[in-house]
This record gives structure tokens, C-alpha cells and sequence, in this order.
């Protein structure tokens, strides 16, 4: 099947990105608004949340051993120089943890809570409309595709993430724009996945969905980027997963140019 190509609206990348975040604090209305949704979302993402917390934690406690395990060229440098570049060797760690960890932590728990959120996403289209040439998607072979792609974009983010790595070792850059480059990344990996059950529902697989997401960038990255950042705070991810379906199930229906709101 052709994925179907959709011009971005013709605004600046600025209004697109900020359009792109407004998705988000959609969804977040949706859910909020919605205790069935907020119910069936939960659960998937407090199991996921509680393996990610005690992983990231464990990176956290072993930091300081694997900055010195990479950093056995300063063993002779004076207290000074060691220690201020094994901080930027931790801080590296961390940052590509908390990447890996946010993208990793997304497409595990759409794989456990596979059948809530595309309840999640089905009920949000139901009040839009509908879904124009919805398919047939059999539970099993749902969740193989889903994990199949899941497992794609983790791969994805390693490979990105190993640049990263490095780059986090150059004083102030490894410190200001690597994060940024990190959020990005992290955001548009957050918003291919996101959409997959909006897409998988019209019988549309990864390669589709990133093709259409890119015909406007801007704003698949201003929703990605704002999903990215609230994930990284302390039991975000837990409470804004099933808003993220919600906003992800938006963000899909206007890159697919279909109305998103009701009426």
C-alpha cells in the first residue's frame, strides 16, 4: 500500500513545533477528561515505570566505576583533571541512559499494554469521526508488528546514541548541545512509535508512517520533543503515556490531513 503524501500546512517550523506540543496538551485533555481512559492507561505504564526507575537508578549507582572504566588514560592526570573528566564521562552516561531509557521505556510498555492503548486510540478517533479505511488487526499479529518495530527503533537509538556517547566528552558542547541533539532524537524516535496504532489501524506499517510523519517535521518534533522531556521527569512517563497515545493518535490523524476535532 503507498503512503499517502501530505503537504505541511504552509506556517513557520517555529508555529509547527509549538503545533506539535499543543497535540500533546490535547491528549493530556482527553485523558484528564476521560477516568475510563486514564484506568485502562495506567497500569502498562506503572509496570514499565517501576523497571525503568530501578535500571536507571542502578546506572546512577555504578556511574562513577564506569567513568573510570572508560577513562584509564586519567589515571596519572592530577585530582583535578581526573576528576573533572570523569564527571563529563558520568554526565555522558546518564544522558545516554536517560535516552535510551525514555525510547527503550515507550516501545516496552506499548508492547505490554497493547490492548489499552489501542483502546486508548480507537476511542479517541470514535469521538473525531471514525477511522477512514480502517483494516482488520488481529490481536497476535498486532503484537508481533509492534514488537518487531519496537525493537527497530531501541536499535535506532542505540546507533544514534553511541555518537552521542562520545560527543559527550567534549567540554561545554557534550554539555549543552548534546542534550538538545539527544532530545530530538529522543522525540522524533518517541513519535514514530507513538502513532503506530492509528497507522497499524489503517494498514500502514513503519516505513509509511515515518515517510508521512516527515512531510512535516516540525511538527512531529514539537510533539515528540514534549512527550521526551516530560518523560525524563520522575514518574512523568508513568502519568503522560496514555495522554501520549492520545496526542499520538492527533498527531496521526493530521499528518493523514483527517479532521481532529469533533464534529
Amino acid at each position: 500500500m503507498n503512503a499517502p503524501r501530505i503537504a505541511a500546512p504552509v506556517t513557520s517550523a517555529a508555529g509547527r513545533f509549538f503545533t506539535g506540543v499543543g497535540l500533546l496538551l490535547r491528549g493530556l485533555g482527553l485523558y484528564v477528561r476521560s477516568p475510563g481512559l486514564m484506568l485502562l492507561g495506567i497500569v502498562p505504564a506503572l509496570i514499565s515505570g517501576v523497571l525503568f526507575v530501578a535500571a536507571f537508578a542502578t546506572l546512577a549507582y555504578f556511574v562513577d566505576d564506569l567513568a573510570a572504566l572508560v577513562t584509564p588514560f586519567a589515571d596519572d592526570w592530577s585530582a583535578t583533571w581526573r576528576n573533572l573528566v570523569r564527571v563529563v564521562a558520568g554526565l555522558a552516561f546518564l544522558g545516554i541512559g536517560g535516552l535510551l531509557a525514555v525510547v527503550s521505556f515507550t516501545a516496552v510498555t506499548l508492547v505490554i499494554g497493547d490492548p489499552f492503548y489501542e483502546k486508548i486510540s480507537e476511542r479517541v478517533e470514535e469521538r473525531l469521526g471514525g477511522t477512514p479505511g480502517a483494516v482488520d488487526v488481529p490481536f497476535w499479529p498486532s503484537l508481533r508488528r509492534s514488537l518487531a518495530d519496537s525493537v527497530r527503533l531501541v536499535g535506532l537509538s542505540v546507533l544514534f546514541g553511541i555518537p552521542l556517547f562520545a560527543a559527550g566528552f567534549v567540554p561545554v558542547v557534550g554539555q549543552t548541545v548534546v542534550p538538545v541533539i539527544g532530545a530530538a532524537v529522543g522525540g522524533w524516535l518517541l513519535a514514530v512509535e507513538l502513532v503506530g496504532a492509528p497507522f497499524y489501524r489503517r494498514g500502514m506499517r513503519l516505513p509509511e508512517r515515518r515517510s508521512i510523519l516527515k512531510a512535516d517535521r516540525p511538527t512531529t518534533l514539537g510533539f515528540g520533543v514534549a512527550v521526551f522531556v516530560c518523560f525524563l521527569i520522575p514518574l512523568g512517563a508513568v502519568l503522560v503515556m496514555p495522554a501520549a497515545v492520545a496526542g499520538a493518535t492527533l498527531l496521526a490523524r493530521r499528518a493523514l490531513g483527517q479532521p481532529i476535532t469533533a464534529g
